[in-house]
Parts: structure tokens; C-alpha cells; sequence
């Protein structure tokens, strides 16, 4: 049977079909969808939504160690905050077979920065996989299974954002039937104090020098000779633009990528006029090779920044000059279509925070989630975001040094403060800093998809959950100020931004007011502008909602007046609110003369 899956759908069919029993996650664009496809489509394997990357790490290193095959997904820099017991498992090694996904972004689609995950690999010494196309997506997880098993160690397995987004036809297999492996208590195994991970550094060795043998051998690493001088090294989804371009090249296709075959690529390269490594991202593989002493060219005629394309791989082909003008004018300039500015949701509950907190004029350290959008024009609110939790430290630290001396605020959503903010409020506690944290929650992970959270009720599975009660938490964590605000009740929240940060202590601000979009969209009555009070003063363009922009109509001095979008107002009174006229009313109330 085939079937057209994404990269993301056909890495959890891979996982079906290896007979995983448990699988965990962090949510985190483009690794996402596998576990929203795991917990839709197949109810054999438990699958969790855990509050960060590590926790969920930590949870599949102990299904692995009871005899459960366990597959752990993240996006890249998930990996950063998963790497304490990630660098620690290469040592311990596994029980039952467990994969890490590590979903990498190029051109920072959806990410704070472009960090290429293969040294993550190199880093632990343990194999990495790189899958093309979506049938090598599901074929290699169930090899990956195999690989861990047989050199008793966790696999990473490397995707990118095009894989994981892009659709192909896959040809299905059956599930393996799996019995979980007999739990062995093995303390010189799994217990990693020093006298025992001192032996386990040595098995490592051991593990890759045999892996090196593995990587000239498998046939996840192979050549397509078709007669030319023109050899090509490469990997992933660059394989693929290549292909597109210079079908008629020689490759190396290379699909298990930590330790890469030297000795493939010696005999590959000695056999070809020219070759040239193509590669996203860093020169991981380019200097490997340069390193033995093996001629090759690459990031010298591609570069190191975005992502790849046919048009930019014929583009460094032609500095190359392996092919010529006319070849990459075939493939045709790239050209971009006009972009759709980011910006918050009609009626998003964070506007008016962000609103607030320009008003106020106060330092603000802002975190990753859908309120990252605050930083950007008009709204022009937010002065730092680094990753995930860091705001509460980041205000901590900008107040010990004075940064402002109007306040220091530090924004956060629900499901960041559960994934890493808990910590920082702890420090600003013990620390007695003068901070005000404004915790946005809107009951969902909204940034990447509507995903649940400790405080939603709701597992990945659809379970019935025990809720975390952010205000019980955080007067337990020591906050004697906590402040419970309407979002969109815009005075009440700038009042108490203003009172907070004038008070000599750590305080918290909660916001309420769900997603506007998940579970279900928020539609209440709509407000209209009334045309003949609209005076053109542009303090509702200034609240950067998608559903007010300008229309035909001018005042006496040529400046648009507003107009609001009635099918996309959510009647959140956001807009009626900072209206000087008072033009702005609810649908019902407006009578047309």
C-alpha cells in the first residue's frame, strides 16, 4: 500500500512500523506533526506531550532502559535544552532501541537561530541519519531501531524543515511485532558516577570505531555512477537539488552521516576530475574530508547561510564550472512573493499587554511563543528574546544593573513558564529582584499548533489531565504579588504595570483570556468604524490588528480612515477602547445614516 505523507507523517509511520512503545516531545516547528500524527494515528504506541525537551528526553532514556523501544523528537535547539542527558546517554548506552529526531531549520523559518545539529552527532560520538525524501524518512527510523540495538547506543536522526514539510509517495510496510526487552538492573551501565563512566568513555571508543567500519559498508551510503568527471557529495534534502539540477553527475549519497566512510569518499574522489560537497548549513561533512587529506570544494561556492535551492546549487555549479549561464538560467531566477508581515492574531489576548507595555515605557525581556510578535512594529515592545525561559533572567539581570529606570518587565507565555521560566522565578524570588513577570496565558502552545500543556487538561492523547494551577505554583514558588488582569481590559493592565514595577519586590502579573484560534475560534459580535466620527488619527492602526487597515475614504488633510474587516473582527474591544472619537462601536450599535 502507498500512501502521500510528509516527511513529519512518514517518520511516525517508520515509528509504527519498528514497533516503538513510547513515544515523548516538547512541541517545536518542523518536528511537530510527528507526534500529532503518532497521537492521532497510532494509539499502540503512548505518546506524551512533556513540559521541555529534556524532561521528555528523560522519559524515553527510562522506556528504553525498562525494554521499551523509545523515540524522542524535538526541534534543533530542543536539543540544547535535551543535551545534559543526551551527552551522558552516549555513555549508558541503551536497553531497548532509541532514537532522538532532531529537526533542524535552515533560513530560520520558524526559529531564533540556524545551528546545524550534525556536531551534535560528532559532539557525542554516536550515529547519525539523514533521510532525503519521505520514503527514506520512514525506511531509516525503522533501520535507525536496528542500528541502536545492535551497537547499544541512542541514534540520532537529523531531519530539516523541508523534509519534515515536504510530501511524497511512501510505500508501506507492516508493523514489527516488538516484546519489550527484559529490564536488567546494570548499575556499571546506567549509573554514571565517575568509576563507572570512566569504563563506559572506553566502550564509546570502542562503539565508533566499529560504527567507521559500519558507515563504508551500509547501504545508506551509496554511489550513482552515470560516466561523469563530475563527482557529488551530499546528503538530505541538498541530494535532492543537486539531482534537479545535474542529474547527470556522479554521487555520493550519504545517508548515515556520523562517522562519514573516508574510505568511500577517497576512492569516490580519486575516481572523479572534480567534486564538490553540497551542504546546507556548515561544512560538516567538506571538512571531515579536507581533514584526511582528501581533496574536495564546497561552502567555497555555496556558502553557509539559509537554505539550499535548486537555483542557489546551479548557482554555485556555475562557480564551479561544472555547468554553465545557460543551465542556471533554466532553472530560472528564484523569486519571492510579496510577504505577509507576521503579526498577532485578530483578537489575540497579548495585544493588550504589549499595548500596555509600550505605554509604560518599561524595559521589557520577552520569550519565544506567539507574543515574540510583540517586538515587532507598531506594538515596538519588547527589548530582548534569547530562548526559551530566558526573559525572567534576562529581566533579572537588566534590573541588577539599572537598565531602566522606568521598570523591568519580563513576558511569558503559559507553556514556556512550564518549560523552563519556573527556575527564573525561583532566582528572582531568592534574589530579591525587583521584577515584574506578565504571564500570558492563553490556555494552549499556541505558537506551534494549539498543542496541550500541564495546565490544559488534556494529554496528546486526548486523556483527561491533572491541572497545574500557575497561580498556586507561583505563590508556592514564593511570590507574595500575584495580580490577576483581564487581557483585553487595556487600563486595568497598564495601571498595573505601572503599580508593579514601582513596588521594591518581585511580582507576577496573570493575564486571562484564551487563544483566540484553539481549541475552537473565539467570534463575538464585531465592531465597525463609523466613518463620519473617524477622524483619521491612526491610534487603532498603532494596536497592529490584521483585521483594521485603511480605507478609501481620506479626512480633509488626504490621511486614510480606518475600516475593520467584519468576517475577521473578534469583537475583543481592543480597538474601541484606544479610539479618541470614539468611532469604533459594536456592530448592533451602529446605525447607518
Amino acid at each position: 500500500m502507498k500512501e502521500l505523507l510528509s516527511g513529519n507523517e512518514a517518520v511516525a509511520r517508520g515509528v509504527f512500523e519498528a514497533g516503538v512503545k513510547l513515544a515523548s516531545a516538547y512541541p517545536g516547528t518542523p518536528s511537530t506533526e510527528i507526534m500529532e500524527t503518532i497521537g492521532a494515528k497510532f494509539p499502540s504506541i503512548y505518546a506524551q506531550w512533556s513540559p521541555n525537551e529534556k524532561v521528555a528526553y528523560e522519559v524515553g532514556v527510562g522506556a528504553s532502559i525498562g525494554g521499551g523501544r523509545a523515540l524522542v523528537t524535538m526541534k534543533h535547539v530542543g536539543l540544547n535544552v535535551a543535551a545534559d542527558p543526551y551527552m551522558t546517554h552516549a555513555y549508558t548506552g541503551v536497553n531497548a532501541g532509541f532514537l532522538i529526531v532532531s529537526a533542524d531549520d535552515p533560513e530560520m523559518h520558524s526559529s531564533q537561530n540556524e545551528q546545524d545539529n550534525r556536531y551534535f552527532a560528532k559532539f557525542a560520538n554516536v550515529p547519525m541519519l539523514e533521510p532525503s525524501d519521505s520514503q527514506e524518512s520512514k525506511d531509516m527510523i525503522v533501520t535507525g531501531y536496528e542500528l541502536s540495538e545492535m551497537f547499544d547506543t541512542p541514534v540520532l536522526y537529523r531531519m530539516t524543515t523541508r523534509i519534515s514539510h515536504s510530501k511524497g509517495i511512501v510505500e508501506l510496510d507492516d508493523a514489527t511485532e516488538t516484546v519489550n526487552k527484559e529490564y536488567v538492573k546494570d548499575a556499571s551501565k546506567y549509573v554514571m558516577i565517575p568509576s563507572n563512566a570512566r569504563g563506559r568513555h572506553v566502550v564509546i571508543e570502542e562503539r565508533i570505531d566499529k560504527l567507521r567500519k559500519f558507515s563504508e559498508n551500509t547501504l545508506m551510503n551509496f554511489i550513482e555512477e552515470n560516466g561523469s568527471k563530475v563527482g557529488i557529495i551530499t546528503s538530505g534534502v541538498s541530494y535532492q537539488y543537486a539531482k534537479d539540477v545535474a542529474p547527470d553527475f556522479d554521487y555520493l549519497k550519504l545517508g548515515f552521516t556520523n562517522p562519514i566512510p573516508l574510505k568511500k569518499i577517497e576512492a569516490f574522489v580519486n575516481s572523479h576530475d572534480v567534486v564538490l560537497v553540497v551542504e546546507e548549513l556548515e561544512p560538516y561533512l567538506e571538512d571531515q574530508i579536507k581533514a584526511a587529506g582528501i581533496k574536495v570544494e564546497g561552502k567555497k561556492y555555496f556558502g553557509n547561510l539559509g537554505e539550499l535551492s535548486p537555483y542557489r546549487v546551479a548557482e554555485g555549479f556555475h562557480k564551479a564550472g561544472v555547468i554553465d549561464a545557460l543551465k542556471v538560467a533554466e532553472i530560472g531566477v528564484e523569486k519571492n512573493m510579496f510577504p505577509r508581515p507576521p503579526v498577532l492574531c485578530a483578537g489575540c489576548p497579548h495585544r493588550g499587554a504589549f499595548m500596555a507595555l509600550k505605554k509604560a515605557g518599561v524595559a521589557v525581556a520577552g520569550d519565544i511563543g506567539c507574543y515574540t510578535l510583540g517586538a515587532l512594529e507598531p506594538l515596538n515592545a519588547m527589548d530582548t528574546c534569547v530562548c526559551m525561559g530566558a526573559s525572567i533572567g534576562n529581566a533579572i539581570g537588566m534590573e541588577k544593573v539599572q537598565a531602566s529606570d522606568k521598570g523591568t518587565v519580563a513576558v511569558i507565555g503559559d507553556s514556556t513558564f512550564f518549560h523552563s521560566g519556573i527556575t527564573g522565578l525561583i532566582d528572582a524570588v531568592y534574589n530579591k529582584s525587583n521584577v515584574t513577570v506578565m504571564i500570558l496565558d492563553n490556555s494552549i502552545t499556541a505558537m506551534t499548533g494549539g498543542q496541550e500543556h500541564p495546565s490544559t487538561g488534556k494529554t496528546l492523547m486526548g486523556k483527561e489531565a491533572g491541572k497545574v494551577d500557575i497561580a498556586t505554583l507561583v505563590k508556592a514558588l514564593g511570590v507574595k504579588r500575584l495580580i490577576n488582569v483581564d487581557a483585553y481590559d487595556y487600563e486595568q493592565v497598564l495601571s498595573t504595570i505601572k503599580e508593579e514595577v514601582a513596588t521594591p519586590e518581585p511580582s507576577v502579573i496573570l493575564t486571562s483570556r484564551p487563544c483566540v484560534l484553539m481549541p475552537a475560534r473565539i467570534m463575538d459580535e464585531p465592531f465597525v468604524i463609523d466613518s463620519e466620527l473617524c477622524t483619521a488619527c491612526s491610534a487603532c492602526f498603532k494596536i497592529s490588528c490584521p483585521a483594521i487597515s485603511a480605507s478609501e475614504e481620506t479626512n480633509k488633510h488626504g490621511r486614510p480612515k480606518a475600516i475593520i474587516d467584519q468576517s475577521i473582527c473578534t469583537g475583543c474591544t481592543l480597538c474601541a477602547q484606544v479610539c479618541p472619537p470614539e468611532a469604533i462601536m459594536l456592530k448592533s450599535q451602529f446605525v447607518e445614516v
